[in-house]
């Protein structure tokens, strides 16, 4: 059933413009095409259909809108009709002509007819079928279109305006119609008028809230019959690149065992590393580096696994045992931000046992580089801060600490469509030798997970194999590991070969969110692609099948289901290894992965041209495929027996029973064969490089009948939200491209792309719910649905809320929030489980397939639904084929194959009756003979009756940035433009890379078939080729872009807004990479029934020297005036050999448009290489429009004897903007200097008032403390006005301060004395402030980044608080990125709640500090080009290679110099200033360009992480420095095996510029044979440095003083070098007044006036002043910029051999001083440290506590024999033990031993320095760095086997706990570190004395105390030492007593009794004496009975 509507016309309408109408029904509406211009009566005349599942009711209403149609707002409405359809339902047919009540209910007619019919009444039992399907698609929510949307529905799929510079242009701006603009305006809607009429729509809006749908308006696609096609041509996936994954092992700790011998071994994929062994230690500090290098592509780099596992006892022989891993894959890492983990502790945990905890913790630094991937190395100071472990994990963000093991359940079901795996002929002879027929494959499926494979059985013989098993993985989860790697491959006696791969991406197939679900898939078929299936032996693309690069043809589809579960360790009945277990699965139904359906496939080829030349000579068919159906030559392996499935479901390949199976679909479909390819053809010539098919007015057709499950449902939701998608990314670009053109409003465009996008997402919650109880829905379906529907829910709120965030100010910051909605969409959008495959397109020559095209299924795939519909479906495509595999990298991927205009149409077959609805109309169908008379039976070709006769135009003016042919550097480019069959060129232009063409080129008698209105709206897209014309051989090919003309139909004015068009950029490519940009235009003409007569007319050729071509006519060329172009030419650089021979005598020739003007020549390059001549000028007509300003070409050429010249290099400035010169305003300067100061300062605005005369500024610095310390206060009073105050904090705060900070640390630092500072301790300090800076602003992103979270998601408004919303937000993110000294100030005042701690830290040691930059000074000061810039001259042609990193070898010098572009004439007063010199035009006030004698001092401080050069994995560096023909090396004082080396030297050298200006500072790695290795160099430009006005000579120091570490280094006093910057800037000053002031212009700064030499004498000094004055030079008006403080910079190193990644990093800093001035004193002593020497003395007392080790052979009593071993980490070989106090029965031990440690100690650092060979090969000794450790270890000594290990304390000497006074008070926390005890460093206490308890760990893991030492720790200087020596044990000097020891110590054997008495005594005594007592007792009752009788005998005789 489907119900008619008929829309005819609509008449009284009011005004003129254009109308459009809606169709609404059961909420899903219908849009007209827009009718452009009509007055009263729009003629619509249209039809629509809703096809409906249920009967219409008779309530239901329809409903009939008329709009104004507008591009740039949203429609407005003209006007209502609803109408119930009662009388339709009963009548079947009804004519209406009524009124559209509008909003005032007047009244506007229209006629309609409404009409229900019911295609299927033949069909009878088809109607239920229908209905049960189907009937979810109507009741879809209500129609959202809201008052700022533009329509999102419907045909009319408004396309967002492309600006002037958009890659694709497929439309042609139009401005609006009630703005009839002049000719040469251009098409922006001007401000106020925008804003007019904003007022109109929005009621009087403050029009920054209004949306603004598209300013830049294209027209609309209105009949959308075309779909856009891809630009960029080549496969990027697949190329391998460059990696680097670098790793630094720092230390393990709390590793499980006793006393091991630790060594990490480092895997990444299968190369292994190991660090050395440390002994018995279980936190070992290793501080290692390793490197490895990769050239992979980058899938198969982000798969790898990254494997860290701590090997106990390892040696030669054994392998060692593991204690536990720790595994990720790269593409985490890579993944993070910066692409690195920092200081992060991995968890170690047991792959063998995992019911056991965690094994240690092992700290690394991991990060992955790609070529031009830069790091940034976070600073490497000394590591003070506590380890917080659990804080710094080796885990992603959202990766919970404690992670389960869990358990991986892959299940395999069954595979079909497999191909052939072995040749035919071994099959024949198989079939002839046994008699058997088999099928030819053994497939088995292997799964790949976090380095762990897994396989399946293999299925002999069987191309549809059924396993039924599932493989078992255990791992961490979440595991850090993001595919799974699932490949079917076929077993074979040689080699297992892939036949195709699957990677399942967990991060797709799980929700780590709150309401998240755990990793589940399927069961679901997943598509596998790869190579062509015929069988080769050696196939050329089985990388492919390999999952590399894009597949090219269907391979086999894998039904699998995965899912997992988390173990519950605890449990005993688990299996605790994590080995891969292969188990039988439970079988699947097979209706479960859905329904099994008939699909239709129908396609048209409309158009076959640029066919490559190659395949030119033979017939050329294609054929479409989807699956293997429509692939006969290698498509089905039928397999051999033929299984009898239930109506064939399932088995695809079954066709015959399929066939039979749709009996009831009546008798017309009986004969359905389908037809996959297109008759042959044999191509015509177009020109030399391409042919084309002559299709004509005959379109081959395709179809194609195929069963597949019925998951259309996840294709309709991905489509949603690719739609959506779409739709935000083109109108992000427009966005992006209003900015960059500098168009009006952008903000409002960006309102309008996020209304879309919040109402597209509400849109898509409503369609996206409605079959919920589908039965072949899996759970991830489910899931997945759920989560979408979450997030896009949240995104559309967020979107709504940003949307109101929206102002000028936030655009740029709100439109990065945008693009992260892009990329989640993208994410959401792209679905696992995959349902029917791809199609491919392959065009055939010969039966050989020659290149393809692959469409995923879902872009052409039907729905009823508008939204759900597929991007291509039923619209014409321009597809272009490409060579498959890795024959399509490189130039041959750049060659378009052929082009393609062809429809598609995907849908079941039930729904076919529209399948032909959306091709261009006015074609008869032509069918085969038992289709005929048959409806809705697929055409094989179609017959265009229609066609039209058009002109194309042509307009290309010129090309810009194209890429570099020929070996000069340029190219000689010519366009070749193709538009259907027909081509044309321009002409050939020689040497340039700016090509001007300004030539039309005509095409005549273009015939396009099809309905004229079709046409207008949518023509075919032309396609724009450049190539560089050699002299032999085929032009080579430069790039490509494409356009779409705008179209003028015969019955069309030729007039404005849309004609003559205007020019444009179009972006070129060239394979993946842009290639410049062409400006060009084109229009489309339609010759109408007079001919040519009504086209308007071309001038002919105007310039008779070029012959016959014709210029781009008048009103489409820009509009010039006069500007004039001032060139400073100073000088070249580095000019390279041309042809072997040097650079003698060069000039540099300037062109721009046409003109021009050449340089002086310089006489002698050598000798003199500036030129003479500063400044020279030409004037040249430039376009009024800056965007379209053609680029200046600079040339050097080398003039040769015999007026011969050779071009050595050039460089094309693409822009001129940076140097147009604009004449300031005089009445906007006043207010824009007030604006600046108000911006600058309203932030720091809480000072109270202070007063001072209006018109000067007054800065203020207290004495004596540093700068950056204080609060800082500004008050804001006349116009241009500002006082800056600084001030200490109030003391009282700081003593509270200090009092609490006492508490915790209890150190009290002592004020370090002068003489102990020296250069280091500054630089230290300076890190530290460096590195506190930073982590403000990470606090302050973070907590900015948070704000924006809290505020998209509970909408907070930030339009109340205008200083919140405004300041806040746009600063907070400025800051971030440029951490300069005044946005510190601001800083200061933000983040004052952390403030005080770090002031009161710095304030206590008042070390004078400089700046550490963490990048070259360079990026800090804009390259120093602040008047002279640099531009590199490039020769030779560019690589085949995308990537661009190659330009670093074309360039052959540089020229120095600037240039100023300006309109002339200039106004008066700027040429009548004082000093004006009319010879330097507009560069006044330049230096002269004479050589210049200057003494270079360059300090290196130190590199950090060196690439190791050596195999041990180490480096011996040392350093060189170049310039000119001075060439340093340093080699004698390399440093041994270090990758941190501190190298803490300073070199002079005297050079002369301009000839030596380049200074190179290389790190070379020592060998002792062979030469030696470059590590890497960095380069300096000291010209531009020295010649800069930031000043960048000589830094300046934060204070100045004449004596000690921060001596002032500069010869020129601060007095001098200001007074000498007043005198250049023309400045009024220095004034200095009394009080400590001095006046600069309208400045007044005040500071101290006192000065103190070094015997502490003070005296007046007005140098501080003049300081200050320095410090804030960038106040100063005009001429005020920052200059460069006192610094050290740190600089990348990079080598040759490896471009683009770092190879470590290098700090220094120059200093520069002119010999012609008084020279410069001897350079600060910046040598390193010398590690100080120390003793430390340890005398271990007693011991009490130890636990028993051993039992007595006689007696069976516990006892230990004690010693103590001690020893200084890293200092292993030197451990020292006490003797052994034999048989303590108690535990109680005494020693009174002494062990004497001597080492050498940094205390910057915090460091022990070793110095030893690291092996008995090794030429010299190594230095180490090693934290200050004590280790004391207690053990039982035992005779006969090895002595036992019983617990062990290491004591960090820099931070310990006291020891307890007693034994009794000391506890396991004393060793944790969890008592509550203050901390103590040896260096500061000297002496200390205490109670440590002895730690073990016990079978369970858990830590238990096993002992305490009493021992006292003594430290001294060598120096002491000597004075009072000691002797080790108990010897002389200064002996210590014999302890007291009992007796049982003497051995048994030596003095038996004495011992068995003590054994026996000692223990048994108190049972002895029991005994003894009661052997009396029982002696006197038995005495007692014993005599008893006869005291009896006698007491009763009485004797």
């Amino acid at each position: 059933m489907a119900l008619i509507v008929h829309l005819k016309t609509v008449t009284d309408l009011r005004g003129k413009g254009d109308r459009i109408a809606k169709v609404a029904f059961r909420g899903l509406s219908f849009y007209t095409r827009v009718l452009e211009n009509c007055e009263d009566e729009a003629p619509f005349d249209e039809t629509f259909r809703w096809p409906i599942a249920s009967s219409v009711d008779v309530n239901e209403m329809l409903e009939i809108q008329v709009f104004n149609y507008s591009k740039v707002f949203s429609n407005r409405l003209i006007g209502t009709f609803r109408m119930v359809l009662q009388k339709v339902v009963e009548e079947g047919q009804l004519e209406v002509m009524d009124t559209l009540i509008d909003d005032n209910n007047a009244v506007i007619r229209f006629f309609t007819r409404t009409s229900v019919d019911n295609p299927y009444q033949e069909k009878g039992n088809n109607c239920c079928l229908w209905q049960e399907e189907d009937e979810m698609y109507y009741h879809s929510g209500d129609e959202l279109l809201g008052e700022g949307d533009t329509i999102s529905q419907g045909s009319l799929n408004a396309r967002a305006g492309k600006g002037v510079f958009s890659a694709m242009k497929l439309g042609k701006s139009r401005a609006s119609k009630d703005d009839h603009r002049k000719q040469d305006e251009p098409a922006v809607l001007e401000a106020e008028d925008l804003d007019r009429k904003a007022m109109r729509l929005g009621g009087g809006l403050d029009p920054d809230t209004i949306s603004l749908a598209s300013v830049t308006a294209v027209t609309t696609n209105v009949s959308n019959k075309r779909s856009k096609p891809d630009i960029k041509m080549e496969p990027s996936a697949g190329r391998p690149m460059d990696y680097q994954v670098s790793i630094t092992i720092i230390e393990a700790r709390q590793l499980v065992g006793l006393n091991m011998d630790p060594v990490v071994c480092v895997e990444v994929g299968e190369e292994k590393k190991y660090t050395s062994m440390k002994e018995s230690t279980n936190c070992p500090y290793y501080n290692e580096y390793f490197v490895f290098d990769f050239h992979v592509p980058p899938d198969v780099m982000f798969d790898k696994i990254l494997k860290l596992s701590v090997i106990h006892s390892k040696n030669l022989l054994r392998s060692g045992t593991l204690v536990g891993s720790f595994k990720m894959d790269v593409g985490t890492v890579y993944s993070q931000p910066e692409h690195q983990f920092y200081h992060k502790w991995a968890i170690l945990s047991d792959p063998e046992d995992i019911t056991a905890g965690l094994k240690g913790y092992l700290k690394v630094d991991i990060a992955v580089v790609g070529k031009g991937d830069n790091i940034k190395t976070p600073h490497k100071a000394n590591e003070t801060d506590e380890d917080d472990i659990e804080g710094n994990l080796l885990l992603p963000d959202g990766v919970p600490p404690e992670r389960q093991w869990a358990r991986f359940y892959i299940k395999i079901y069954r595979a079909e469509g497999l191909p052939r795996m072995n040749t035919s002929i071994m099959a024949n002879v198989k079939k002839a030798l046994i008699g058997e027929n088999k099928d030819l494959v053994d497939p088995y499926v292997q799964v790949v997970f976090a380095g762990q494979k897994g396989k399946t059985s293999v299925q002999k013989s069987s191309y549809e194999p059924l396993w039924n098993e599932q493989i078992v993985f255990t791992e961490m989860f979440p595991p850090l590991c993001k595919r799974i790697k699932v490949q079917i491959r076929d077993s074979d006696k040689v080699n297992d070969v892939a036949i195709g791969t699957h990677f399942i991406d967990l991060r797709k197939v799980s929700n780590e969110g709150d309401k998240g679900f755990l990793p589940t898939f399927g069961p679901a078929w997943v598509n596998m692609y790869g190579s062509t299936r015929n069988y080769t032996l050696m196939d050329e693309h089985q990388d492919l099948n390999e999952g590399l690069g894009e597949g090219v043809s269907f391979r086999a589809r894998l039904l699998i289901g995965l899912s997992v579960e988390i173990l519950d360790t605890s449990n005993p009945e688990i299996t605790s290894s994590t080995e891969v277990q292969l188990e039988q699965a439970t079988p699947v139904a097979d209706n479960c992965t859905g329904k099994m359906e008939e699909f239709f496939l129908f396609g048209s080829f409309l158009e076959a041209t640029m066919v490559d030349r190659k395949n030119g000579d033979k017939p050329i068919n294609f054929e479409v495929t989807i699956g293997n159906y429509g692939n006969e030559i290698d498509g089905m392996s039928k397999p051999v027996i033929k299984k009898k499935k239930e109506g064939g479901a399932g088995n695809e390949e079954a066709s015959e029973l399929l066939q039979n199976s749709s009996d009831e679909e009546g008798n017309d479909e009986e004969e359905f064969v389908s037809i996959s390819t297109t008759p042959p053809m044999k191509p015509l010539i177009t020109d030399r490089n391409y042919f084309h098919l002559p299709y004509f007015d005959k379109k081959p057709c395709i179809y194609i009948k195929s069963w597949w499950q019925d998951q259309r449902r996840r294709l309709y939701n991905a489509n949603i939200m690719d739609k959506i998608a779409d739709k935000l990314e083109e109108g992000l670009n427009d966005v992006h491209e209003m900015m960059k053109t500098e168009k009006p409003h952008p903000e409002r465009r960006l309102r309008g792309v996020l209304e879309e996008l919040s109402s597209g997402c509400l849109r898509f919650v409503t369609l996206s719910n409605k079959d919920q109880n589908h039965s072949s829905r899996t759970r991830l379906d489910r899931e997945r649905l759920k989560s979408c529907m979450r997030e896009l829910e949240t995104m559309g709120q967020q979107a709504k809320t940003l949307r109101s965030q929206v102002k000028k100010t936030t655009i740029r910051e709100k439109l990065k929030q945008s693009q992260n909605f892009l990329q989640k969409l993208r994410f959401l959008a792209d679905e696992p489980q995959h349902s029917i495959p791809e199609i491919f397109i392959w065009m055939m020559s010969n039966n050989k397939r020659i290149a393809y095209a692959r469409i995923p299924s879902k872009d052409i795939l039907y729905s009823i639904v508008d939204e759900e519909m597929g991007k291509d479906c039923g619209k014409v495509k321009t597809v272009f084929l490409k060579l498959p595999g890795k024959k399509g990298f490189g130039p041959a991927g750049w060659t378009v194959q052929a082009k393609m205009e062809i429809y598609l149409w995907l849908g079941l077959n039930k729904q076919r009756k529209d399948f032909l609805s959306g091709l261009p109309c006015g074609f008869e169908e032509r069918k085969l003979p038992k289709g005929q008379g048959v409806p809705f039976f697929p055409p094989i070709g179609l017959l265009y009756t229609k066609k039209q006769v058009f002109q194309l135009r042509v307009h290309m003016y010129q090309a810009r940035s194209l890429f570099a042919a020929d070996s000069s550097g340029l190219s000689d480019p010519f366009a070749r433009v193709f538009f259907i069959t027909q081509s044309q060129c321009t002409e050939v232009l020689n040497e340039t890379l700016c090509p001007t063409w300004d030539q039309l080129l005509v095409f005549d008698n273009i015939e396009l078939y099809g309905e004229v209105h079709e046409m207008r709206d949518d023509p075919p897209i032309i396609v724009i080729e450049i190539y560089d014309q050699d002299t032999v051989g085929k032009a080579d090919f430069m790039g490509r872009t494409f356009a779409k003309p705008v179209v003028k139909m015969s019955d069309e004015e030729y007039c404005p807004p849309r004609f003559p068009p205007q020019l444009e950029y179009y972006q070129i490519y060239r394979g993946n990479s842009t290639a410049g940009d062409l400006l060009a235009a084109f229009e489309l003409l339609q010759i109408g029934p007079a001919g040519k007569s009504d086209l308007p007319p071309i001038d002919g050729p105007t310039d008779m020297e070029r012959g016959p071509i014709l210029p781009v006519p008048l009103g489409i060329r820009p509009v010039l005036s006069k500007y004039r172009v001032e060139i400073l030419f100073w000088g070249l650089r580095d000019l390279k050999r041309v042809n072997l021979a040097q650079v003698d005598r060069p000039r540099v020739d300037i062109e721009c448009a046409g003109k021009g003007v050449q340089s002086s020549l310089i006489q002698n390059y050598k000798k003199n290489p500036n030129f003479s001549t500063l400044v020279k000028w030409f004037e040249v007509d430039l376009p009024e429009n800056e965007l379209l300003h053609p680029p200046l070409n600079i040339r050097v050429v080398d003039c040769r004897a015999f007026g011969r010249y050779t071009l050595v290099g050039s460089h094309a400035v693409n822009s001129l903007r940076k140097f147009i010169y604009r004449p300031p305003d005089k009445k906007a300067q006043h207010w824009s200097i007030a604006a600046k100061l108000l911006n600058a300062y309203t932030a720091l605005a809480n000072g109270g008032p202070y007063s001072h005369p209006a018109g000067e500024i007054v800065v203020n610095v207290e004495p004596e403390v540093p700068i950056k310390k204080m609060e800082t206060m500004v008050k804001l009073e006349a116009v241009s006005e500002a006082q800056v105050r600084k001030q200490p904090l109030q003391k009282e705060e700081k003593e509270k301060k200090k009092k609490k900070k006492k508490g915790a640390e209890e150190i009290e630092d002592d004020e370090p004395d002068e003489s102990m500072l020296d250069w280091w301790s500054k630089y230290f300090a300076s890190i530290e402030t460096m590195k506190e800076h930073l982590r403000q602003q990470e606090a302050a992103a973070a907590e900015a980044e948070e704000k924006e979270e809290m505020d998209l998601t509970e909408e907070i408004r930030l339009d109340d608080s205008p200083v919140k919303g405004s300041k806040g937000q746009g600063k907070a993110k400025e800051k971030i990125k440029v951490p300069k000294e005044d946005k510190k100030k601001k800083q200061q005042q933000q983040q004052q709640p952390q403030q005080p701690e770090v002031l009161e830290k710095k304030n206590k040691q008042k070390i004078d500090e400089m700046k550490v930059y963490p990048k070259e000074l360079e990026t800090e000061f804009d390259n120093f080009e602040d008047w002279l810039h640099t531009f590199n001259l490039l020769r030779g042609k560019i690589g085949d290679d995308d990537d661009n990193a190659a330009d670093e070898e074309r360039i052959v010098g540089r020229f120095k110099g600037s240039m100023c572009v300006y309109k002339v004439p200039l106004p008066d007063d700027i040429t009548k200033e004082a000093g004006y010199d009319p010879n330097f035009g507009m560069f006044q006030g330049i230096p002269s360009n004479d050589p210049i004698n200057v003494l270079v001092r360059v300090y290196v401080v130190r590199a950090t992480d060196l690439h190791p050069a050596d195999i041990n994995g180490k480096a011996d560096p040392y350093v060189v420095i170049k310039l000119g023909k001075t060439d340093i090396k340093d080699k004698e004082n390399y440093i041994s095996k270090q990758l941190n080396p501190v190298f803490g030297k300073s070199f002079d050298i005297e050079a002369t510029f301009p000839m030596e200006s380049m200074l190179t500072v290389a790190i070379y790695d020592w060998d002792l044979v062979g030469s030696d290795d470059l590590i890497g160099e960095t380069k300096i430009d000291l010209e531009n440095r020295y010649y800069s006005k930031h000043k960048a000579t000589c830094g300046i120091s934060g204070t100045y003083s004449i004596h000690g570490y921060n001596i002032w280094r500069d010869p020129q006093k601060p007095t001098q070098i200001l007074s000498k910057l007043c005198k250049e800037g023309k400045l009024d000053g220095p004034h200095y007044g009394p009080g400590g002031r001095v006046k600069v212009v309208n400045r007044v700064f005040t500071g101290p006036t006192e000065l103190e030499d070094e015997n502490g004498q003070k005296k007046q000094t007005d140098e501080h002043l003049a300081l200050t004055v320095l410090h804030h030079w960038e106040e100063i008006p005009r001429v005020g910029c920052k200059l460069v403080p006192e610094h050290v910079e740190t600089r990348p190193l990079l080598n040759p051999d490896k471009p683009g990644i770092e190879q470590g990093r290098l700090e220094l800093w120059v200093d520069m001083f002119p010999m012609d001035m008084p020279a410069p004193g001897p350079a600060i002593d910046i040598s390193p440290r010398k590690p100080k020497k120390y003793e430390l003395r340890v005398i271990v007392w007693n011991t009490d506590e130890v636990i028993l080790e051993d039992d007595d052979y006689f007696t069976g009593e516990k006892s230990s024999d004690i010693f103590v071993r001690g020893w200084l980490k890293g200092q292993q070989e030197d451990k020292q033990d006490t003797d052994v106090h034999y048989h303590s029965l108690t535990g109680e031990g005494n020693f009174n031993w002494r062990y004497i440690f001597p080492f050498d100690y940094l205390a910057a650092e915090e460091k022990i320095v070793i110095s030893k060979k690291e092996s008995m090969f090794s030429w010299d000794e190594t230095e180490y760095k090693i934290p200050a450790r004590l280790t004391l270890q207690v053990w039982d000594a035992d005779h006969f086997s090895a002595d036992d290990f019983l617990g062990a304390i290491e004591l960090d000497l820099n931070r310990f706990p006291r020891g307890a006074k007693t034994a009794k008070q000391c506890s396991m926390e004393l060793g944790t570190g969890e008592a509550e005890v203050p901390m103590i460093s040896i260096f500061k206490q000297k002496r200390v004395k205490g109670w440590w308890p002895f730690l073990a760990r016990d079978e369970n893991d858990e830590i238990e105390i096993t002992g305490k030492v009493e021992a006292e720790l003594h430290l001294l200087t060598a120096e002491e030492a000597e004075k009072s020596p000691a002797g080790l044990a108990r010897n002389e000097p200064d002996p210590l007593e014999k302890p007291n020891r009992p007796d049982t110590s003497f051995i048994w054997f030596l003095n038996p009794l004495k011992s068995i008495r003590y054994f026996i005594w000692h223990t048994y005594r108190w049972l002895l004496l029991k005994i003894l007592l009661l052997v009396l007792l029982l002696l006197m009752v038995g005495l007692f009975f014993y005599s008893m009788p006869g005291y009896l005998v006698k007491k009763l005789l009485g004797a």
